[in-house]
């Protein structure tokens, strides 16, 4: 087995809220606490679950575009987490990201020329502007785009076309880990496995690994090798795709899963809805124990007590739940 690419180990993200005449911090948002999973070179991991759960945060923490709280994160057996700026600015042509919001990621004032040869100019990759223009013209083709498009500004682009200019962005220094951060969720349906195929092509042409972090079980579905289910900043459920999505043991997986619509109509009939009661609970004061049980329905006293361990449910298979599925 070769060695992992990204190591996470017990990653803490929080955000302290302040108040008072001296801003005090009073109290603090626990958007990601104490999360651990690997990925594989060449992996996919999904990282899924509703919003408001830390995904977008774990993402950004492991690139250090945001400061983590705490924890451990290595990255070709780099700690990022230590790094200082020159260091880090070196590691960023191995680590990108795919921003969630096409219409928001790209400067309006740039061409898009500009915005994808920046990162080149940065890290020195295209001395002359003739060189920058030539790989710009070739990333614009890598995704589906034609050359001539790099003297445009992203207001002439549709959704689609502007995240296939984030993924050129991304692309352009040749990195091997590329956070794709919700890269479909702003899109039209139609788009979405445009996009999604892309995606796929690029990592085979590259040999790139993803952390795709979406809301979506059965988009994760056709690009991940393995899933990871996030509730409330901590991971509750982590399994091989095929297997999680037969067999899911945390009742908070099974209540996502039997969410997605299934086409064929006497299947869906037939089937079990799990419906879920109640909200999500406050990430500023979590519930005790299990973070589910306020909306479990396999709940126990014993799930307010202690905080259920990632424990193995078979073959790279972990769950955290005292009363998993069948």
């Amino acid at each position: 087995m070769p060695d992992a690419l990204l190591k996470v180990k017990n990653l803490k993200k929080y955000f302290p809220i302040r108040g008072g005449l001296l801003s005090r911090e009073v109290a603090r948002v626990h958007a990601v606490d104490d999360v651990s999973f690997d990925i594989m070179p060449g992996e996919t991991l999904g990282l899924v679950g509703e919003s408001g759960c830390g995904k977008s945060t774990t993402g950004r923490s492991i690139l250090r575009l945001i400061e983590p709280t705490s924890g451990e994160v290595t990255f070709q057996g780099k700690n990022v987490t230590t790094l200082d700026k020159r260091s880090l600015r070196a590691l960023r042509k191995e680590m990108q990201i795919i921003f969630q919001d096409p219409y928001a990621s790209l400067n309006p004032r740039m061409t898009v020329g500009s915005i994808i040869g920046e990162a080149l100019v940065i890290h020195k990759l295209a001395p002359t502007r003739k060189q920058r223009e030539e790989r710009v013209a070739q990333l614009l083709e890598t995704v589906g785009l034609l050359p001539d498009h790099l003297r445009r500004y992203p207001h002439e682009f549709s959704g689609g076309q502007r995240q296939r200019i984030g993924i050129a962005r991304a692309l352009a220094v040749g990195p091997t880990f590329i956070v794709c951060d919700e890269p479909i969720s702003a899109l039209d349906v139609s788009i979405q496995a445009q996009i999604i195929n892309l995606l796929e092509r690029l990592q085979s042409k590259f040999d790139l690994t993803y952390l795709f972090i979406a809301h979506d079980l059965s988009v994760v579905k056709h690009i991940s090798n393995r899933v990871a289910v996030m509730y409330l900043g901590k991971i509750v459920e982590v399994a091989p795709g095929g297997q999680l999505y037969r067999r899911p043991r945390h009742p908070y997986t099974g209540s996502l899963l039997s969410a997605i619509p299934i086409p064929d109509p006497v299947i869906e009939r037939g089937r079990e809805r799990v419906i879920l009661q109640g909200d999500v609970a406050s990430p500023v004061n979590p519930p005790s124990g299990c973070r589910f049980r306020t909306r479990c329905p396999r709940a126990r006293p014993h799930c307010a007590e202690e905080e259920p361990p990632l424990e193995s449910f078979g073959a790279e298979h972990l769950a955290a739940c005292f009363y998993p599925l069948d």
